[in-house]
């Protein structure tokens, strides 16, 4: 059995939220400052699972420091955003925490506030004075992370605060498109789309566009939605796909091709391509070929159709 003030029996104790035992084990031990094996104090142990009443105890009876960092430069802060804890978060910014302090490679606890879909916990951590603008070490800020996870209020609460966050590029010129388009956040990118100026051709620093993260990642709803946008443009994106050995037979959950997406578009440049590439028409999973979503008239006639007169 552990002896009285051991610290793995006080995390433990902290971690189950068991108020009474915690103070009785303290009051014994005569200290509360123990680190654990991450260098986590008690306070981030009890911000990281949410326990406000055991958060408030070590605070105001052991005057415990709520800027302590653990060896990863962690803070209380930092462990009460990352899991969405509300009523801790408050606590501690109540308390005069830091709100922009940063952990190892430079993220903000409004960075990992942003990893969980709690828009409350982010709006009072902008409102305490975290600037959504500031980058980590890779050069992605707030909204590039909430982009990943694709929750459209929170990006439509972010662009509400920073109109031109938008626009902000990663260390290697990835934009929250690019990132949303990735993922596959189709939400995500309707958003950006509609409160940015993105162009078709926005390419990063290794020449990927949105709209080529969205294809070889198979997104392809996220894809046809760009390809939709930006209805010019597309051709070079789609010859640069294939010069890098894109598998130009793939197909999507709904066993739909390239060639589905560029006809469903009405994109009749990319549909020539895709053909002239030997990329041949078969039907999807509900039995419908390519062709069959084509309309215009210069689409129809890359099948050899004649459109009605």
């Amino acid at each position: 059995m552990a002896a009285r003030g051991d610290p793995r029996r006080l995390h433990r104790l902290v971690q189950e939220g068991r108020l009474c035992a915690l103070r009785e084990e303290l009051r014994g031990a005569g200290r509360a400052g123990c680190a654990g094996p991450a260098g986590d104090t008690l306070l981030h142990c009890a911000a990281r699972h949410g326990h406000r009443d055991v958060l408030a105890y070590l605070v105001e009876t052991w005057d415990m420091d709520i800027e302590a960092a653990n060896r990863d430069y962690k803070r209380p802060l930092h462990e009460a955003a990352s899991q969405g804890h509300r009523d801790c978060v408050l606590y501690l910014l109540g308390r005069g925490a830091a709100v922009d302090c940063l952990k190892k490679a430079d993220w903000t606890p409004l960075m990992m506030a942003c990893t969980r879909k709690n828009l409350e916990v982010i709006q009072d951590l902008v409102e305490h004075g975290a600037n959504p603008l500031l980058k980590n070490k890779d050069g992605w800020n707030s909204l590039h992370i909430a982009s990943r996870e694709g929750d459209p209020l929170i990006l439509q609460y972010l662009l509400s605060v920073c109109p031109t966050a938008w626009e902000t590029e990663s260390k290697i010129g990835r934009t929250p498109l690019h990132t949303a388009a990735m993922h596959g956040c189709l939400d995500a990118v309707k958003v950006l789309l509609q409160r940015g100026l993105y162009g078709a051709d926005r390419a990063d620093r290794c020449g990927c566009t949105p709209f080529m993260d969205a294809i070889q990642c198979g997104h392809t709803a996220v894809a046809r939605l760009l390809l939709e946008q930006h209805k010019e443009g597309h051709v070079s994106t789609v010859q640069e796909l294939l010069s890098l050995g894109a598998d130009i037979n793939s197909r999507d959950e709904r066993k739909r091709s390239a060639l589905h997406l560029a006809c469903a578009g009405q994109h009749a440049a990319c549909v020539r391509l895709l053909l002239q590439s030997g990329l041949s028409d078969s039907p999807d999973a509900s039995g419908a070929l390519a062709g069959q979503l084509a309309h215009r008239a210069d689409v129809l006639q890359c099948f050899g159709h004649c459109p009605a007169s």
